[in-house]
C-alpha cells in the first residue's frame, strides 16, 4: 500500500505548480479529483508540442502531471457549483489551489470558509509571490519568478546570461515545495484533527532551493556571478571538450583530479604550482581546463567516461533528453509508464516519482482524464439523482 492510499486530494489549480503538486500526492496514492471549469478545463489540456493532441483537450503538457487523476467539471461561479465543492470538501483532506491571492475568498471558497465545513481541511494556496507583500497582486508566470528570484542572472554565462533554465523549474519546485508542505500538515492533521492553510510562494519556494548561492552572497559577502558549465566550488569542474562529444567531469577532491591527471596522461599537472592547491585550481581554472581539454582531445568522450568511472573519478556525457529516455538504466528502473491509449486517444508515457520504494510502485495507475471523465459518478456518490446531474449539466454548472 503507498504511504498516502485513503487521502483524498480536491485538485482546484491550473497549468503546473499546483498539478505538479498534486501529481506528487497522486504518485504516493492519495485519491485526486481534479477540479476544472466546464468549458475548457485546464489550460494545459491546450498545450504541449502535439497539435492534434491538443485540439482534443489533452495536450501533452497536461498529461505530463495528470495522469492518476479522476476529472469532474464545476462552475465555481454558480452557487450550485460552490455547494457541490462544499460538499466535496466534507470528504477531502487536502485542497490545492493556485489562483491569485484573493480570488478564492472572493468566490466564498477560501480557507476560512473551509475549514468550518471541515476543521481538518489542509487547504494549499500557491501563488508567485505569496498572499502578503507589495508583489502579492501580481500575476506569476515560472519565467517571471526565475528573472526575479535571481536564476537567470547566475544561468549561462558572462557572455549570454542571464538565460532562463531550460525547464518550468520555478513551476516544478513550487509544486514539490507545495507537497512538501501538505505532507507535513497532513502527519499533524492526522493526529490533532486540526487542518492548516500552507501560502506557498513560488518566489520563496526557487530562492530556498538556491542554498549555497544565495548563502554565498549572505554570509560571504560574495555576488553570485554566471559561470556557465563551471562549478564555483571547486576545479576541475564542468563540462569539458573531447575529441567526440562533451564531458561533465567533477573532480573536486584532490585525490579525483590527482586520478584524472593520470588517466588522460598528465601526470604533471597536480606538480604544476597553479594547479597543486585547491584554491589556486580555482584561481586557474581556465588555463587548466585548457590543458585538460588538450588531452581529452585525442579520445571520445563515451571512452574517457569508462576509462576515468574505473579510476573513481565522477564523470558523465552529456545527453539529450531522447538519449537519457533511451537509456537502458531508466529502463530497469521502470521509470517511464505506459498506458494503452483509449478510443480515440494517443498512447500516454509519463514519469514516475523521483524514488521508489521498496514495497510498492510510486507510479500512476490510470491515465490523464478526459475533462470530466468521473463528474457524474462523483455526484451520484455526492447522492444526486441522474436528472439532477442532467439538469447541472443543461445549466452549465457541470
Amino acid at each position: 500500500m503507498l504511504p498516502l492510499a485513503g487521502v483524498r486530494v480536491l485538485d482546484l489549480s491550473n497549468v503546473l505548480a499546483g498539478p505538479f503538486c498534486a501529481y506528487q500526492l497522486a504518485l504516493f496514492g492519495a485519491e485526486v479529483t481534479k477540479v476544472e471549469h466546464p468549458e475548457g478545463g485546464d489550460l494545459a489540456r491546450r498545450l504541449g508540442a502535439d497539435k492534434d493532441a491538443a485540439a482534443r483537450n489533452m495536450g501533452a503538457s497536461f498529461v505530463a502531471v495528470n495522469a492518476g487523476k479522476r476529472s469532474i467539471t464545476l462552475n465555481l461561479k454558480d452557487p450550485r457549483g460552490k455547494a457541490i465543492l462544499r460538499d466535496l470538501v466534507r470528504n477531502a483532506d487536502v485542497l490545492v489551489e493556485n489562483f491569485r491571492p484573493g480570488v478564492m475568498d472572493r468566490l466564498e471558497l477560501g480557507y476560512d470558509q473551509l475549514s468550518k465545513v471541515n476543521p481538518a481541511l489542509v487547504y494549499c494556496a500557491i501563488s508567485g509571490f505569496g498572499d502578503e507583500g507589495e508583489l502579492s497582486r501580481r500575476p506569476a508566470y515560472d519565467q517571471i519568478i526565475q528573472g526575479m528570484s535571481g536564476v537567470m542572472s547566475v544561468t549561462g554565462d558572462a557572455h549570454s546570461a542571464p538565460l532562463r533554465v531550460g525547464y518550468p523549474v520555478s513551476d516544478t519546485v513550487g509544486g514539490l515545495t507545495a507537497a512538501f508542505g501538505v505532507c507535513a500538515a497532513l502527519v499533524d492533521a492526522r493526529t490533532s484533527g486540526r487542518g492548516r492553510r500552507l501560502d506557498v510562494s513560488m518566489l520563496e519556494a526557487t530562492l530556498a532551493t538556491m542554498g549555497w548561492v544565495v548563502s554565498n552572497y549572505l554570509n560571504a559577502g560574495v555576488e553570485p556571478a554566471p559561470m556557465g558549465n563551471e562549478n564555483f566550488t571547486a576545479a576541475p569542474s564542468g563540462t569539458f571538450r573531447t575529441g567526440a562529444g562533451l564531458l561533465n567531469i567533477a573532480a573536486n577532491e584532490t585525490r579525483q583530479f590527482e586520478s584524472l591527471c593520470e588517466v588522460i596522461g598528465r601526470p604533471d599537472l597536480p606538480r604544476d604550482e597553479r594547479f597543486s592547491a585547491r584554491h589556486s585550481r580555482k584561481q586557474h581554472r581556465e588555463a587548466l581546463k585548457a590543458e585538460i581539454e588538450s588531452a581529452l582531445a585525442a579520445d571520445s568522450a563515451a571512452n574517457w567516461e569508462t576509462r576515468l568511472l574505473e579510476r573513481g573519478v565522477p564523470v558523465g556525457r552529456v545527453l539529450s533528453v531522447p538519449e537519457i529516455l533511451a537509456h537502458p538504466h531508466l529502463a530497469e528502473r521502470r521509470f517511464i509508464r505506459e498506458f494503452e491509449p483509449a478510443q480515440g486517444e494517443a498512447a500516454q508515457r509519463v514519469t514516475r516519482a523521483g524514488l521508489r520504494l521498496a514495497d510498492a510502485d510510486a507510479a500512476p495507475a490510470t491515465p490523464a482524464p478526459t475533462l470530466g471523465a468521473h463528474t457524474r459518478e462523483t455526484l451520484a456518490q455526492l447522492g444526486y439523482e441522474a436528472e439532477q446531474i442532467d439538469a447541472l449539466h443543461h445549466d452549465g454548472v457541470i
